[in-house]
């Protein structure tokens, strides 16, 4: 409801500055970073957490002093930037551009992980040690944990200033930041001042997860994705790399939250932050308060698509594997194997859809599980709503999935670099909240229930076997069609956009209609399997499809290779269908899948069998 009275506007208006002064401290870690390595860390938000849980342990079970408590999730956090930086990016500082941003994200998820398996995924509360007091101020209030916070930013952006003005460290860094090749020639140790700015960036991280726990009283291990997320946006309003840019853009970004709250309520606030994110991305890429002029971002296409030899199969051991896997129901008589089976082949699906516009046309999608949301919601909700028969709403879905897929994606066609990637991440959570909000529609957080079973003549399709069956002719066919389309005309223009999207569109080749055939196919493939998800498990809500899913499927065509058909087919076998055969390791799927990532982008980024 729309506030009234001044009073409440400068609530909103203070809370609204003290989660940008937390949003700061994220946003001038993530530019730091982005200055002397041009990397988008995707782990910051994973370090906040550790900061958050460093807290919660210095307060709740060592009962130390407030002032000690920031003491020393500063200097854990910046102890785990520095290891961050020497372990798991340094040895990619030679890699494809593309190889680094790849990594934080299997860094995130090992941490996040770690955390939950340590912790539990449950909440925990962080008390403040702060006095309860407020001060009225024309209708609102401030208390002590608002000055607290308003006081850590403000003294963090003064030591900032102070170190990178008046140390040699500090010269350093900015001389790395302005032209890392001139300043190694110059003797500048450039190794020393990535470790240091991960360090730095970390510490201010872990501090800002320590002050939103005590702020609402609650961590959990998930806290650091979204919060992660908040500091790429904030970063991106201000200018990629440029540190007053985001401290103002935090500032900005959590004024925006605050209004939004208090006109159209809590479920909205994440929408305000990815929609902002989407109009900046596609407006003015470079940021608010970056200079006018500035190069373009050298592309990513093509960067991660290492030279290897693919493994190609002769077409008669093809079809006797087709045929061995269509026969194995006959055979094997269990029926949790066969659904086990059947689930890999639905996810299987979604790395088909994902391998072709990641591994062929070399758009690198992070927010593919919005796909799968959108073709599981339009069958579901035609089928229900509608009344139509489930096998013709399973290929309708399939095509809302294409056109909305395409048309949400189409702003980011013009963009290169890493904001591709971060595009389509923030399309995805603007997906899952539209599904949320949208109650109308969606049935909001209740989530749709008594979805019916595909049915042939009246009979459900619902035993082992036809869970099996269903999904593994659906991927076959798919398969065969997407082999055909790699090696015609058209396959081989998009991989041209893949290799160097400027000579293709020098040779007259129209970049944005051919990413748009892509995404329409890969969106059609992931919104069928989407709806098969849905019909097979009956029930769905904005929670079905989260960004992990997103991350699996990634991991998926990385493992299997990317561009490769074959491979995006072995990979969900491997990465779905074993860890379910394996119940004891169940709990420990996602740290299996942030392990097996890492190792793939190190050791084998061509994955098993090789890129197309």
């Amino acid at each position: 409801m729309l506030p009234t009275t001044l009073g409440p506007w400068l609530d909103y208006t203070i809370n609204g500055l003290v989660i940008g002064n937390i949003y700061a401290l994220l946003a001038v870690g993530l530019a730091l970073i982005f200055g002397v390595s041009h990397l988008i860390n995707f782990a910051h938000g994973s370090v906040y957490m550790v900061g958050a849980y460093i807290g919660w342990l210095c307060v709740t079970k060592l009962a130390l002093p407030l002032p000690v408590t920031f003491v020393t999730v500063a200097a854990g956090c910046g102890l785990l930037g520095a290891v961050i930086e020497r372990v798991g990016l340094r040895p990619l500082r030679n890699a494809p551009r593309i190889a680094p941003l790849l990594a934080t994200i299997g860094l995130s998820v090992v941490l996040d992980q770690s955390a939950q398996l340590l912790f539990s995924p449950d909440p925990r509360a962080l008390p403040t040690q702060l006095p309860t007091w407020r001060i009225a101020i024309g209708g609102g209030s401030i208390g002590a944990l608002d000055l607290l916070i308003a006081g850590v930013g403000i003294g963090s952006a003064g030591l900032l200033y102070g170190f990178l003005r008046f140390t040699k460290l500090g010269w350093a860094v900015r001389a790395t930041a302005l032209d890392r090749d001139a300043a190694q020639q110059c003797g500048v140790d450039v190794d020393k001042v990535n470790r240091t700015v991960f360090a730095i960036a970390s510490a201010l991280g872990g501090v800002s997860g320590l002050l939103v726990g005590m702020y609402y009283n609650t961590i959990d291990p998930n806290m650091g994705f979204q919060a992660g997320l908040k500091g790429i946006v904030a970063q991106l309003i201000g200018g990629v790399g440029n540190v007053p840019g985001a401290i103002a853009g935090s500032l900005l970004l959590g004024l925006i939250e605050s209004y939004g709250i208090a006109l159209f309520g809590t479920s909205y606030r994440n929408l305000f932050a990815f929609v902002a994110l989407i109009l900046i991305l596609v407006l003015r890429p470079n940021g608010l308060f970056a200079r006018a002029r500035r190069l373009p971002p050298e592309p990513l296409t093509g960067t991660f698509i290492a030279p290897s030899r693919p493994l190609v199969l002769p077409k008669w051991a093809v079809w006797a594997l087709a045929a061995a896997a269509l026969a194995l129901p006959l055979v094997v008589q269990q029926p949790y194997l066969l659904q086990t089976l059947g689930n890999a082949w639905l996810y299987a699906l979604l790395a088909l859809s994902l391998t072709l516009v990641a591994g062929t046309v070399g758009q690198v999608s992070l927010g593919h599980a919005g796909l799968l949301a959108i073709g599981a919601y339009a069958s579901s909700l035609l089928a229900l709503d509608a009344g139509v028969p489930v096998l013709l709403a399973v290929p309708l879905a399939g095509l809302v999935a294409a056109a909305l897929g395409t048309a949400l994606v189409y702003p980011a066609f013009r963009l290169r670099g890493h904001y591709v990637s971060i595009a389509t991440l923030a399309v995805g959570e603007i997906v899952t909240l539209v599904i949320l909000n949208w109650e109308s529609l969606t049935r909001g957080p209740i989530g749709v229930t008594g979805i019916p079973p595909l049915s042939v003549a009246g009979k459900p399709l619902v035993s082992g076997q036809w869970v099996y069956w269903v999904p593994l002719v659906v991927l076959l066919a798919f398969a065969a069609l997407q082999s055909r389309l790699l090696n015609s005309h058209l396959g081989r223009t998009l991989r041209a956009i893949r290799e160097d999207d400027v000579a293709a569109r020098s040779y007259g080749v129209d970049l944005n209609r051919y990413k748009g055939l892509a995404f329409a196919v890969a969106g059609f493939i992931a919104g069928v399997g989407g709806a098969l998800m849905a019909h097979f498990y009956s029930y769905i809500n904005h929670e079905t499809f989260p960004a992990p899913v997103s991350m699996l499927a990634l991991t998926m065509v990385i493992l299997g290779g990317l561009g490769n058909v074959a491979g995006a087919v072995l990979g969900a076998a491997v990465l779905v269908g074993l860890p379910e055969l394996f119940r004891a390791a169940a709990e420990y799927r996602m740290l299996i899948y942030g392990v097996v990532l890492l190792l793939l982008i190190r050791f084998r980024p061509q994955g098993l069998l090789g890129t197309v």
